[in-house]
């Protein structure tokens, strides 16, 4: 799949387009944390586009384009397009599965390792790429076994081969939409129309990003502004501001991904300090950065730019006063909120914020939920429906951190097997 590390221009993929473009920073967010090598060129000119990319000008709607190393060219594709021409888009190979894991994040890729590697017939479906949030991460430096660090994106690939090589499958841009329960069988509706069947299931799809429901966010999406770390756009911010909002270990961790680039970055946080919910190496490093400002008590309050994103206005949360920063650079990296819906129509237990309820904690003054038809306690990592089962951040208590999620994947796998062994 990726995972090469070719790096002469006849092995990449050339993505020619113009800045300020949401389509073609799709197809570069998509590339990078896929692991895909390619080239970006920009086009600044209507001469530039006609020499370069053989079109008309800056407004030909053919922009983007990606030209492949076998010479193929596709004309703004879509990342669906771009996944089918590397071969990486596949359908259902069984009619029945033992074990169907929906989300390919940390939790749902180690569930998919071990799973497979202990002899369950495993597919995985994620409903975008692989990695989930931790593999828009440009660098994770508290994983056990990495001292000098990895990006998210390298170790999200890794897993993705290692859970191929023991034969788990792998379908990529597929989103559940529905689930039904029955005695010993899940299946899993497609937003595609085609269908899932497996004797247990385990729901690793991690959060949505968190938004900031201000006007013109979703004209500005693509364009400016942008959910999570912006791995993939760090070399384009060069001598330019940036704007990174966020107090956890992902933001922080942008902010020194993005400062050897731009001109400055100011990291917006609400709470007064990055200590509370920063880890501490970080924090050294922030405020070790001379080109770095962090800004406490702080929110966004407008966002301007009628194409593309021009400007912040910031806002005090102690005094109410209000600063404008101009910049066409801002990334939110403010954690996220389940993405359950499909949960509570089937009626699975959620708690107030949406996550999925496991395990003890289904527990009420002793007593079992009245829908649990079990003559048992339900599994460490199981949901309220039997053979239902919850990894990593979707899971209500989780904590949020790859080492975590890695490891409630590996221990969803083995509820897993005692439910399909003792039911």
């Amino acid at each position: 799949m990726a995972g090469t590390t070719m790096n002469d221009p006849k092995h990449k993929i050339h993505v020619l387009g113009t800045r300020g473009s949401a389509p073609a920073y799709a197809i570069r967010d998509f590339l990078h944390r896929m692991d895909v090598p390619f080239e970006w060129l920009e086009l600044t000119t209507d001469e530039h586009v006609r020499d370069q990319a053989q079109l008309e000008g800056l407004s030909d709607q053919r922009l983007p384009v990606c030209i492949f190393p076998d010479g193929t060219r596709l004309e703004r594709p879509t990342v669906r397009q771009i996944t089918e021409k590397l071969g990486w888009f596949r359908n259902p190979s069984q009619s029945e599965y033992d074990l169907a894991i929906y989300g390919g994040g940390p939790a749902g890729l180690s569930a998919a390792v071990y799973g497979a590697s202990e002899g369950l017939k495993t597919v995985l479906i994620e409903r975008s790429v692989i990695g989930g949030q931790a593999g828009s991460s440009s660098r994770i430096e508290n994983y056990l076994g990495f001292p000098k660090g990895i990006s998210g994106a390298d170790l999200a690939e890794r897993a993705r081969e290692q859970a191929c090589r023991f034969g788990a499958e792998i379908l990529l841009l597929r989103e559940g939409v529905r689930g039904e329960f029955f005695p010993g069988k899940g299946v899993g509706y497609l937003a595609d129309g085609s269908k899932i069947v497996s004797r247990a299931t385990i729901c690793a799809t991690g959060v949505d990003y968190r938004r900031l429901n201000l006007p013109n966010e979703d004209k500005l999406r693509g364009v400016g502004l942008y959910y999570g770390a912006g791995a993939s756009e760090a070399a384009l911010c060069k001598d330019e501001p940036v704007i990174v909002v966020g107090g956890g270990n992902s933001a922080g961790q942008a902010v020194m991904h993005f400062a050897p680039n731009a001109s400055k970055v100011t990291m917006v946080i609400r709470g007064n300090c990055l200590k509370k919910t920063l880890s501490e190496y970080l924090v050294d490093r922030i405020h070790s950065t001379p080109n770095v400002e962090v800004v406490v008590c702080t929110e966004v309050a407008a966002l301007h730019g009628d194409d593309a994103l021009s400007a912040v206005t910031l806002r005090s949360l102690t005094t109410g006063t209000e600063r404008r920063i101009e910049t066409r650079w801002l990334f939110l990296c403010l954690g996220g909120v389940p993405h359950t819906q499909w949960a509570a129509d089937v009626g699975i237990i959620r708690d107030e914020e949406g996550y999925l309820v496991t395990g003890p904690d289904l527990l009420k003054n002793g007593e079992r939920p009245k829908s649990w038809e079990h003559d048992r306690d339900p599994y460490y990592m199981e949901t309220s429906i039997p053979g239902m089962f919850a990894a990593g951040d979707v899971r209500h208590g989780s904590v949020k951190r790859c080492a975590s999620a890695v490891g409630e994947g590996a221990m969803a796998v083995a509820f897993v097997h005692r439910y399909l062994a003792h039911g």
